[in-house]
């Protein structure tokens, strides 16, 4: 037997049913013996949603009214009478078992599971497997529409069926036309049989995933702006009523291995996609999460792993998965297994435990955990931020993909970081970005987040020409996205107060822009980190020894490089020569975008705001040949590094250590700040907190 379903929701109606996230509000079913070609009552019920503000399409195609809709019942009662319904139908046609049949999959993959989930009640069993009707129509007559354009009107016009829906009531109409579809279907020229019905996953399967494997990106979305605690769980709960493929759900980590909001979700099919894409904006508790396209590339560098060991840790399937974090380096496994308690049992005992190492077999401090259920899971949770040895250690829920991201970043950390190829500037040599007090730049601020440098220049008109070469400067936000500045670097102050008067608050797209006369310095602090408001600048979050903010003025240009680079190549190949006040005036400009004296400055920027100091479509860099880095060594007299064994390397520094707690450790001991300061050239007035490092501040 057959129940045809018909539903309704108080916001959008036909393609895009559920896509708005409204409750259901009309409920319409009749069951069908496909056998004897009888049909049971058809029985129509009001649902009683929580919010009774009716879309003013609802409103014109259903005719009801929040009056009308006050009285009714709310969903899980409506459920429930429709199962006892439905069971006494059977039993006067003589029938015990069943099949729904909707039009299309949306009433129930898009409206009733996702509802339901939200209302933390379970549907029966019955949800769980359904027909299209849409294509069961599409299979038994090929020659009519494409199964996405299909409708109940349109299905019934191609078998020459009466269309008059106004003759019914909403609802009513439908459910006796697909009734009629269905004896079509069944009739001795067609013969159709209704074997290979579509179906709900009960519940998400997790697993592991291996970059060998082939994903369609067809069948892959980026979810953005997850709760930061959310587990693979709460993101297949998400998408309840959808099929997420095996191990499907990847969540995404930061540089620091920690969630950043972001998960790749693999489904099992591009049509279960693109279902899910309905979904954007969706909410998740009270955070909306926003839906987009994603590749089998990106899935796979997030979940896919080639180690052995995490597969092998993966294979038992149905496991919950804890994350371990601060575990003491010293910690074995029975210490861990203690630890946990008998009141949570591991899956398998120390086969259960997962250590990750670096790869010289070093502990990181993290651990994996496998438990048999949720509730083992839960009790393990309860002990968050207890104390082992003479730590507290931190769980969390975890995921197969999140598995697979940890081994994989601390199985190809290097065990002496690689240096890279430096970088040498192509721009010719009289253009340097802009330094000092003299206001001839001005700062574009509320851009389109999709404007390019093509858009700026278009924005700015006749000014274009007034513009100095290499001048359009975007800043990029911490994720290195636009976030809505830019810096232009003017010919004169004048140009830049002209520009300030005749751009400001002019349209760009569908935005109006604000722009502001500033100076170079202003431009190099917002550059480097530091922001620009009202009460002046603020300089950048730097937490490593830094200079003065006065050196900041009077940044000199030096080779894009970073600090690790510099101490390793030849200065008098990538850096200027050190200045002093009275070669200063005679000095030729050079192709600077940041301080040699502060080649630190780099690494803070870097963490904090991965802005390019100048547009990545106007400035280009080629990598040194090997050659000429060999050759720039070789013309100079001074050695590249020290005598053999005058080096040390120190492991282990707490993370705020700065100069003076590292000299201060090898007090007693004569080091060589002659050979340092060849290193990495640095000003004078560097050179002297250098030699005396308790002017050195420590943040």
């Amino acid at each position: 037997s057959l129940v045809v379903l018909f539903g309704a929701t108080a916001g959008a109606y036909g393609a895009k049913l559920g896509s708005d996230e409204r409750e259901l509000i009309l409920l319409v079913w009749q069951v069908v013996d496909l056998h004897s070609k009888k049909v049971g009552t058809l029985h129509k019920s009001l649902v009683k949603a929580d919010n009774l503000d009716l879309s003013d399409q609802c409103r014109e195609v259903s005719g009801l009214t929040p009056e009308g809709l006050g009285k009714a019942e709310p969903l899980d009662r409506v459920l429930q009478q429709f199962s006892q319904l439905v069971s006494s139908d059977l039993k006067v046609l003589g029938r015990s078992s069943y099949t729904l049949c909707s039009d299309g999959q949306l009433l129930i993959r898009q409206v009733l599971h996702p509802e339901t989930s939200k209302k933390n009640f379970l549907l029966s069993d019955c949800f769980y497997s359904f027909y299209d009707l849409r294509k069961e129509f599409h299979t038994c007559y090929p020659s009519s529409a494409a199964v996405k354009d299909q409708t109940i009107k349109t299905m019934a016009e191609y078998l020459g069926l009466g269309t008059d829906e106004a003759e019914e009531d909403f609802g009513v109409w439908q459910v006796k036309t697909m009734v009629a579809i269905i004896f079509s279907m069944l009739s001795e020229g067609c013969n159709h049989v209704f074997t290979e019905p579509e179906t709900v996953k009960y519940k998400y399967e997790t697993g592991p995933c291996s970059k060998s494997e082939t994903v369609d990106s067809e069948t892959v979305i980026r979810a953005r702006g997850l709760p930061w605690q959310s587990s693979d769980q709460d993101i297949a709960r998400f998408f309840k009523g959808l099929n997420i493929a095996k191990g499907g759900v990847a969540l995404c980590l930061n540089s620091q291995g920690r969630r950043n909001g972001e998960a790749l979700v693999r489904f099992v099919n591009s049509e279960q996609r693109d279902l899910a894409l309905e979904r954007h904006k969706h909410h998740m508790g009270s955070r909306y999460i926003e839906v987009y396209k994603a590749t089998g590339e990106e899935f796979l560098k997030i979940a896919g792993g080639t180690s052995n060991e995490v597969a092998q840790f993966l294979s038992k399937e149905n496991q919950v998965i804890i994350r371990m974090r601060g575990l003491p380096f010293t910690a074995t496994q029975e210490d861990v297994l203690g630890f946990l308690g008998p009141e949570c049992p591991v899956t398998g005992g120390k086969e259960g435990l997962l250590f990750v190492k670096y790869p010289d077999g070093r502990p990181t401090g993290d651990a994996f955990v496998l438990f048999s259920c949720e509730e083992y899971a839960q009790n393990a949770l309860k002990k968050h931020k207890e104390i082992l040895g003479k730590r507290y250690i931190e769980l969390f829920r975890s995921t197969a993909a999140e598995v697979q991201q940890v081994l994989n970043r601390y199985m190809s950390t290097p065990l002496i970081p690689t240096l890279p190829t430096p970088i040498i500037p192509v721009i010719p040599p009289p253009y340097t970005i802009a330094t000092g007090s003299i206001r001839d730049c001005v700062r574009l601020r509320g851009l389109p987040y999709t404007a390019g440098i093509d858009d700026i220049l278009e924005f700015m008109g006749d000014a274009t020409g007034d513009i100095k070469p290499h001048g359009v400067h975007m800043v990029l936000n911490q994720q290195g996205r636009p976030s809505g500045d830019a810096f232009i670097q003017m010919k004169s102050a004048d140009k830049a107060f002209m520009v300030a008067q005749k751009c400001h608050k002019k349209m760009m797209k569908d935005r109006y822009v604000e722009v502001f006369q500033c100076s170079g310095e202003e431009m190099n602090f917002v550059l480097m980190g530091g922001t620009l408001n009202r009460s002046g600048l603020s300089p950048p979050p730097c937490k490593l020894p830094c200079l003065s903010p006065p050196a900041y003025a009077a940044f000199q240009t030096a080779a894009v490089i970073p600090a690790e680079a510099a101490a390793l190549y030849q200065p008098q190949a990538l850096l200027p020569t050190t200045r002093t006040p009275q070669a200063s005036a005679a000095a030729p400009p050079t192709v600077t975008y940041y301080p040699a004296q502060a080649a630190q400055l780099y690494m803070n920027y870097t963490a904090y705001y991965p802005s390019p100091p100048v547009s990545p479509t106007t400035v280009g860099y080629i990598a040194a040949p090997p050659g000429a880095v060999a050759a720039a060594a070789t013309a100079t007299h001074t050695p590249i590094l020290p005598q053999p064994g005058a080096l040390v390397r120190m492991q282990g520094l707490p993370y705020n250590t700065g100069m003076k707690e590292i000299l201060s450790f090898f007090q007693g001991y004569q080091y060589a700040p002659d050979d340092y300061n060849g290193l990495i050239q640095l000003s004078d007035q560097a050179r002297s907190v250098l030699q005396a490092p308790k002017e050195w501040v420590c943040l």
